[in-house]
C-alpha cells in the first residue's frame, strides 16, 4: 500500500446511527411469514425524514413478490436482498426492447453487434505475398524478368493483376502484391542472390511450393461467420470488419441516460458556504455511465420542486431517467410521488444493502426506466453499481461482454471472489458494499467508507461485497470491479 496505513474499517457515526436504528426499526414478520436473511427496512437517503411519500405513490412490489399498497397506506414493506435487487434490473433489461442501428465504422466502437459479423469477401481476396522478396516459377536458377527495367521494383501492392511468369522465371514482388499467374512460391529478400551479368536467381535455400504466398480465402471465405452477435466492437473488431468489406455495422444502440441532480442546496462550482455544499455527483455520474455503454444525453441539476421533477421526467426522451436524492420520506423527497402520478411500476422500492438502501427501480412504460440514486455520494455509488450497472449493460447488450477462447460471448462481469487481507465487520443483516484495492491475490479494504465520503471510492478499484455479519481476515468476498480498473490500477494507496 506504498506506506498507507491499513484500513481498520471503523465504523463512522451514519453506520453507527443507521445500524442502531436498523435493529430499532426491523420489521417483525407477520404471523406464517418467515423473515427473509439479507432484508430490512427501507429508509431515508442522509436527507431529512418524514412520515412517508405523499398518497398516490406508485404500488412497490415486495421482497417476496408480493405488491403491497404504496406509501401513505401505514404498511410497510420490505426491502429486496441485494442480490435480488440487482437480478431485478437484469430481468428489467432483458424485457425492454433494444435499439439497433447501423452506424459507420468509427462510431460502432464500444457498442456490441445487432447481428453475426459476416464476411462480404474472402480474406485475402486473391493470392498475396507475404514477404517482400521473388515470385519465381518452377525449379531454379530463374531468369530475372524486366532486370534491365530502369525502376526494378517488380510487382508492387495495389497494382492490378500482374503478367504471369513463365517457367523459369522470376519478378521481384512486395509484401502485400498480388501473386503473378504460375507462380509457385516466393522467395525472401535474404534468402536469394543475383547474378547480375547473367541475370539469374539463385535460392541460398530449398524452396517449397507455396512458400510466403497467402492464398486466396487463407483467412476465411466469403459468407463465414467472424464473429457472433452480441461481441463487443474492440478497435480489432474494427479493423477486422473494415477487411472483411464492411463500411458499416448494425449494433445495439447505447441507451441513453438523463440524469437529474436533486436538490436546492447543491453549488456548481466554488467552495461550500452558508450550508450550501458542491455537488459531486453531476461531475461523477455522467462520465461513470458512459463507462458503463449509456450515452449521457444530458446531466441537469434540479431544484426541489416536485412540478419541476415530474415535468423533467415525464417529458425526458431518455431510455433511462437517472435521479440522485428523493428517494426517501422527507418533505422534498418527491421521486415517489412522482412516480405515482406517472404511473410508473416500483420494480425495486429499497435494498437491503449498506450504503444506499433507500435506492429505488422504475418502470416508466416498456421502453423508459428510471434508476433513483440516494443524495449521499457513496451511497448513490452503491446504488448505481446494484440497479443502474446491470440495467444499463442489459440494454446495451453487453451482458455478453468480451469474447471466451471459442469465439463465444463469455458473461460479463464475471462473479469472482478473493480474500480480504484483513477483517470487515458487517451490518447485522443488510450487505454491506465496501471499497477496496487489489494487491496481489487479496483486497484491501479502505477507510472513508461512510455513505457521505468519496474518498475511499476514488481510490479504489473494486467493492467488496460483505454479507450480514461481516467477513474475517482471509475470508472469500465476492468483488465488484469497477469500470476503470481495465485501464490499470495505481500502485499507491492513499486511503
Amino acid at each position: 500500500m506504498s506506506g498507507a496505513e491499513p484500513s481498520m474499517d471503523a465504523p463512522t457515526l451514519d453506520d453507527g446511527v443507521e445500524e442502531a436504528l436498523a435493529l430499532v426499526n426491523a420489521p417483525v414478520p407477520a404471523p406464517g411469514q418467515g423473515s427473509e436473511p439479507g432484508s430490512g427496512p427501507a429508509r431515508g437517503s442522509g436527507r431529512a425524514s418524514g412520515p412517508g411519500p405523499a398518497q398516490g405513490a406508485a404500488r412497490v412490489q415486495g421482497a417476496g413478490g408480493v405488491p403491497v399498497p404504496g406509501a401513505g397506506s401505514g404498511t410497510r414493506h420490505r426491502a429486496s436482498a441485494w442480490g435480488r435487487a440487482r437480478d431485478t434490473a437484469v430481468a428489467a433489461g432483458r424485457r425492454a426492447h433494444r435499439r439497433t442501428h447501423r452506424v459507420p465504422l468509427a462510431q460502432a466502437l464500444g457498442e456490441v453487434l445487432a447481428a453475426p459479423l459476416a464476411a462480404l469477401t474472402d480474406l485475402p481476396s486473391f493470392d498475396t505475398s507475404a514477404m517482400d522478396g521473388w515470385a519465381v516459377a518452377g525449379p531454379g536458377p530463374w531468369h530475372i524478368r524486366d532486370a534491365g527495367a530502369q525502376d526494378g521494383s517488380g510487382v508492387l501492392a495495389g497494382q492490378g493483376a500482374p503478367v504471369p511468369l513463365a517457367d523459369g522465371e522470376a519478378v521481384r514482388i512486395a509484401t502485400g502484391a498480388r501473386i503473378p499467374g504460375e507462380a509457385t512460391a516466393v522467395i525472401r529478400s535474404e534468402h536469394a542472390r543475383t547474378d547480375d551479368a547473367k541475370a539469374l536467381l539463385y535460392a541460398e535455400r530449398d524452396v517449397v511450393t507455396g512458400q510466403d504466398i497467402r492464398p486466396r480465402g487463407q483467412e476465411c471465405r466469403s459468407g463465414d461467420r467472424l464473429l457472433p452477435e452480441a461481441a463487443l466492437v474492440t478497435p480489432a473488431v474494427l479493423g477486422l470488419a473494415a477487411a472483411a468489406g464492411y463500411d458499416e455495422l448494425a449494433t445495439v444502440a447505447r441507451p441513453r441516460v438523463e440524469v437529474f441532480v436533486l436538490g436546492d442546496e447543491l453549488l456548481a462550482e466554488g467552495l461550500p458556504h452558508e450550508g450550501l455544499i458542491r455537488d459531486a455527483l453531476g461531475p461523477m455520474l455522467g462520465p461513470w455511465l458512459r463507462m458503463l455503454g449509456a450515452d449521457v444525453v444530458a446531466t441537469r441539476r434540479l431544484g426541489d420542486d416536485a412540478e419541476v421533477l415530474f415535468t423533467a421526467v415525464s417529458e425526458s426522451g431518455a431510455d433511462v431517467v437517472v435521479t440522485t436524492g428523493g428517494t426517501a420520506a422527507g418533505p422534498v423527497d418527491h421521486v415517489h410521488p412522482v412516480l405515482g402520478r406517472l404511473g410508473a411500476e416500483l420494480l425495486v422500492d429499497g435494498v437491503a444493502v449498506r450504503p444506499g438502501h433507500p435506492m429505488l427501480l422504475a418502470r416508466i412504460s416498456s421502453g423508459k426506466h428510471l434508476v433513483g440514486l440516494p443524495g449521499n455520494p457513496l451511497a448513490a455509488v452503491s446504488a448505481l453499481l446494484t440497479l443502474a450497472e446491470p440495467l444499463l449493460r442489459e440494454l446495451a447488450g453487453r451482458a455478453g461482454g468480451a469474447l471466451s477462447g471459442a469465439g463465444s460471448p463469455a458473461p460479463h462481469p464475471t462473479p469472482y471472489t478473493a480474500p480480504l487481507s484483513e477483517g470487515v465487520h458487517g451490518h447485522p443483516y443488510d450487505t454491506r458494499l465496501v471499497p477496496v484495492v487489489h494487491r496481489g491475490d487479496h483486497v484491501v479494504p479502505l477507510r472513508y467508507n461512510g455513505p457521505a465520503m468519496l474518498r475511499g471510492i476514488a481510490a479504489a478499484d473494486g467493492l467488496a461485497v460483505v454479507p450480514p455479519g461481516g467477513t474475517e481476515a482471509g475470508g472469500e468476498v465476492e468483488v465488484l470491479d469497477l469500470p476503470w480498473m481495465q485501464l490499470g490500477a495505481g500502485e499507491g494507496c492513499f486511503t
